[in-house]
């Protein structure tokens, strides 16, 4: 279905009467302490580190052998305020081709300051890397298996000026 044939004004009116129903004027404690990690799967070990740690420079923090695929390594990267990034890689196991599904990942979005917003940008632009700028704040392009990924120099709690977390 394309854009053009969907009731816009009725997704607006749908998305008022939920956010009406469950948006809190004040925000109660999360049961939650943050995210340990997000897992995604790497096709090569070496070129996933190299990406993640020489270029965007997010430190390699771990390695081991994943516990539930002898010969496949779990590795992990520091991107912030405890705050990691995992890898998987599979061997010999057929992935195919990424494709979205409901429930599925769109994009990460990784926090950085303003300052190492235009350093990483450099870093892409030196390294060849195509990106897409948006809001002035938000660089896309993808990662070394084809994941989406964004830069982001609004602040934690912040979505192109508006508090997304109270």
């Amino acid at each position: 279905m394309a854009a053009t044939d969907l009731d816009i004004d009725a997704l607006t009116r749908q998305r008022q009467r939920i956010r009406a129903r469950y948006l809190r004027s004040s925000t109660p404690p999360s049961r939650a302490r943050g995210i340990h990690h997000a897992a995604l799967i790497s096709s090569d070990v070496r070129r996933t580190v190299e990406f993640y740690q020489d270029l965007l420079e997010f430190p390699l923090t771990e390695m081991f052998e994943n516990r539930d695929l002898p010969g496949s390594t779990h590795f992990f990267f520091d991107v912030g305020n405890g705050n990691q990034l995992a890898y998987f890689d599979l061997p010999g196991v057929p992935v195919g081709e990424y494709a979205e599904v409901l429930g599925g990942k769109h994009h990460i979005a990784l926090s950085v300051t303003p300052q190492n917003w235009d350093y990483l940008r450099a870093k892409l632009d030196d390294a060849g890397i195509a990106y897409d700028i948006r809001s002035g704040v938000s660089i896309y392009f993808h990662g070394p298996d084809g994941e989406r990924l964004e830069l982001i120099s609004d602040p934690l709690g912040e979505l192109y000026g508006t508090t997304i977390l109270h």
